[in-house]
């Protein structure tokens, strides 16, 4: 027999999802017959598995040790060391859910098993607040940045908030703004949409004037701020609005209409690259996840209405925008 206590974090989940975290390799016919037999109860009482957890609930499951771990998958653990350990940029907190400011550089989620990514930063940094451990529930990241893309992604740090969380994102209850730098005199602002098609191998994507197999519909919107120049040459910075939130979308789009963003090693131009990475150091495109402003879906608790986000511009963005003659009073 083994009894779970269901954590702050672990509630607002179901029964029958919580009990297929806890025991992965488990059939789900095996989970709703041992329900059905009342081997699992919950609260002491026969449950459905429908049920939706509070803390402090408990799960009882009367089955051998040995079935119980024979469910349960090894976890490979990715451990933040000491020398990785980074400081969280941390520009809301409460006790669902985490907004961050993320650096060039970190991936928002791992591409491989070893990899450190800002899911392990984040898991880090709640053991050290004292944040309660949990059997079934990791915290959670409910929308990516490329590595090199610094900005703003939201986490939950509960089951409840990563679930409110990931349906304003998945309905787009909100919008996204995001700052960068492009090629060229951009005099207008404008709205363009397209289709986009992911090529898997190349990690790139094409952007399509119509549909075709595979393709997304993106739809973009832009306008631009201040203009600055370089070696004779013109630059806008651009204030963006992600309507639709595909990978790569900003850059390829665009790339698309001839305004590439700078410091862009793969959908840039080659020898605009080399000038900035001459002139600032610069290996990477300048684009910033920089705005967030949340509407007011019903199933968003009222706290959450209306609330908007901003994170700071990283050092190297403002130092390129200095030498192109762009002022920061005027964001």
């Amino acid at each position: 027999m083994r009894v779970l206590r269901v954590s702050t974090q672990e509630a607002g989940q179901r029964l029958d999802r919580m009990l297929a975290k806890y025991m992965q390799l488990a059939p789900k016919s095996f989970l709703y017959k041992m329900l059905r037999k009342k081997n699992i109860k919950l609260n002491g009482k026969k449950a459905e598995g429908m049920e939706k957890l509070c803390a402090g609930d408990e799960i009882t499951l009367y089955l051998s040790d040995e079935t119980i771990d024979g469910f349960r998958q090894k976890e490979e653990v990715s451990v933040v060391l000491p020398g990785d350990k980074v400081k969280l940029d941390i520009v809301f907190e409460d006790e669902d859910i985490l907004v961050i400011n993320k650096p060039v550089g970190m991936l928002s989620q791992k591409a491989d098993k070893t990899d450190i990514s800002l899911i392990e930063h984040i898991t880090g940094y709640l053991k050290e607040d004292g944040e309660e451990h949990t059997q079934t529930f990791r915290p959670g990241i409910c929308n990516r940045l490329d590595r090199n893309t610094s900005g703003l992604i939201v986490a939950g740090k509960t089951v409840q908030g990563l679930q409110w969380m990931n349906q304003m994102f998945r309905e787009r209850e909100l919008r996204k703004y995001y700052l960068c730098i492009v090629k060229g005199h951009v005099v207008t602002g404008s709205r363009i949409d397209g289709y986009l098609l992911k090529n898997g191998s190349h990690n790139t994507v094409t952007i399509l004037s119509r549909q075709e197999p595979g393709a997304d519909r993106i739809e973009t919107e832009y306008e631009p701020l201040q203009t600055g120049v370089l070696q004779g040459k013109e630059y806008t910075l651009l204030k963006v609005h992600l309507i639709t939130g595909k990978s790569h979308q900003i850059r390829a789009h665009l790339q698309s209409i001839g305004h590439p963003i700078v410091g862009d090693g793969k959908y840039g131009q080659k020898d605009i690259y080399h000038i900035f990475k001459k002139e600032f150091g610069l290996r990477y495109q300048l684009l910033h996840a920089w705005k967030l402003e949340w509407m007011e879906p019903e199933y968003l608790p009222e706290k959450y209405h209306n609330k908007s986000f901003e994170a700071p511009l990283p050092e190297n963005f403002v130092r390129v925008m200095k030498g192109l003659g762009m002022k920061i009073s005027q964001l």
